[in-house]
């Protein structure tokens, strides 16, 4: 029997090149007794593994590798020999080992890396750190028991979430110190080096008991999710038994208290309502010449407002002018416009019963040479605008609100809005309107092919005919 010790049962790299030299010495599974540096044996210390017989060992799946170093954290003295009974199967024949699940070595170790796992997911979720002064500097303690030796494993956890804290862990079997800049695992602590409270366990308790909520109580399912063995070093523990208790009555309560009224949902344009100017169209169309709410104004040629009648059925909203719009004062008389206009004839609407207006009023662009190339206005520069456009539809007092774009569509329903999953259909607004969203016609301007315009203006098409069926 040859007796390889380890200094360090859990560390992987160590177990790793024993085995490998063990396996290149080929050395069977039956003939070696792992056992813990300085333990002793039947005879005594740590054998010399002989010469090895081949030079190269056989390649091994990461996927055993992974599980290795996950067992190895186990407490279970069997793991160092079953582990290197599964890297002898693997190396001398059996490639598919882990794949066969009902194999005793392979459910045993699949069974020691799950309760590791979970012993790591206790530890992340009940340590809890207590505040120390120590040499005039604040120090973090906590003390917590796992069943195998994860410390190491789980440290640099907590190094990522109190990075610029001083911390210390302790655990029977080893300790981890965090000093704002270098972990170091070190030997296992007694409980009385960790404090048993500090002044904000209070306040931890106060919002621990504010958010229980009695309606969502699972007893059974809370004690296996947080073991009553961890409880003596939570604070929020000893307040378990009086919530518990006092559940029933406290979920009673709640059922027989009065219902709360939902608040009503506010859409972008009912927020802009509260600054809207006052005045009708013709007044709004005048004050809005000089609009300084936003920067926009003072590169583009006018305001560009909406026009129609004051009293339409129906309000389009597009998105902002472009170049001919901002030289015109008109809206949608440049390309998108034409295309516009072509596809209301084709649905069978009358432009001229529409009260037409963008969600912006300034045209914004940058110069490239003698040209203005169109830019998206911001979402300052739109919710300056946004008063205006309140105060147009407050005036008109549509049946129905047509959105062409997606900055149109979230000025009116809000930013949640998708215009491409969600449009093409009356939808209620919390103001007992309805709104229909559909693409801009520049969308359709700037499609790659013939085939997509064409598609494309197709469906258009059928979105405005929805407005022949709002009115009727």
């Amino acid at each position: 029997m040859l007796a390889v010790a380890l200094d360090d049962p859990s560390d992987f790299a160590a177990w790793r090149a024993k085995a490998r030299a063990l396996l290149l010495a080929d050395v069977e599974p039956a003939a070696v007794e792992w056992r813990a540096a300085g333990a002793g044996g039947l005879f005594g210390g740590d054998d010399a593994i002989p010469s090895p017989r081949r030079h190269d060992a056989p390649a091994v799946p990461r996927d055993f590798l992974t599980l290795a170093n996950a067992v190895l954290a186990h407490g279970d003295p069997r793991r160092h020999a079953t582990l290197y009974r599964m890297l002898w199967r693997i190396a001398h024949g059996e490639r598919e080992l882990l794949r066969i699940a009902t194999d005793d070595d392979v459910a045993w170790a699949h069974a020691c890396a799950r309760q590791v796992s979970r012993d790591m997911h206790k530890m992340k979720a009940f340590v809890r750190f207590r505040e120390v002064r120590h040499d005039e500097e604040t120090v973090y303690v906590a003390w917590f028991e796992p069943e195998h030796d994860i410390v190491a494993r789980v440290a640099p956890f907590f190094v990522r979430r109190f990075t610029g804290m001083r911390w210390s862990l302790l655990t029977p079997s080893r300790s981890a110190h965090w000093d704002g800049a270098t972990l170091v695992v070190g030997p296992g602590a007694e409980r009385a080096d960790a404090p048993s409270g500090d002044a904000l366990e209070d306040l931890w308790r106060t919002y621990y008991a504010s958010i229980f909520n009695p309606a969502r109580l699972k007893v059974d399912a809370m004690r296996r999710e947080m073991p009553v063995k961890y409880w003596k070093n939570l604070p929020e523990a000893r307040l378990i038994p009086e919530l518990v208790r006092d559940a029933l009555p406290r979920m009673q309560a709640m059922v027989e208290k009065q219902p709360t009224v939902p608040r009503k949902k506010v859409t972008p344009l009912q927020k802009a309502a509260v600054d809207a100017p006052e005045g009708g169209i013709a007044a709004l169309r005048r004050q809005a010449r000089d609009c300084r709410a936003c920067d926009l104004w003072k590169p583009a040629t006018q305001t560009v407002f909406g026009m129609g009648p004051s009293d339409a059925r129906i309000v389009v909203i597009g998105e902002q002018p472009g170049d001919q719009e901002d030289l015109a004062g008109k809206p949608f008389v440049g390309p998108a416009g034409k295309l516009f206009d072509r596809a209301l004839e084709e649905a069978g609407v009358d432009r001229g019963a529409l009260y037409v207006t963008n969600a912006v009023k300034h045209f914004k662009f940058e110069p490239r040479g003698k040209v203005r190339l169109h830019k998206r206005a911001n979402a300052g520069e739109q919710a300056a605008c946004r008063p205006w456009l309140a105060a147009e539809i407050d005036r008109i007092r549509p049946d129905g609100i047509v959105c062409m774009g997606a900055m149109a569509a979230q000025a009116v329903f809000g930013a949640s809005f998708r215009l491409m999953a969600q449009r093409g259909e009356w939808l209620d607004l919390p103001d007992g309107r309805k709104a229909l969203a559909t693409v801009h016609p520049s969308y359709l301007l700037r499609l790659p092919d013939h085939e997509a315009r064409e598609a494309g203006f197709a469906d258009f098409v059928s979105d405005l005919k929805l407005i022949r069926k709002l009115l009727g």
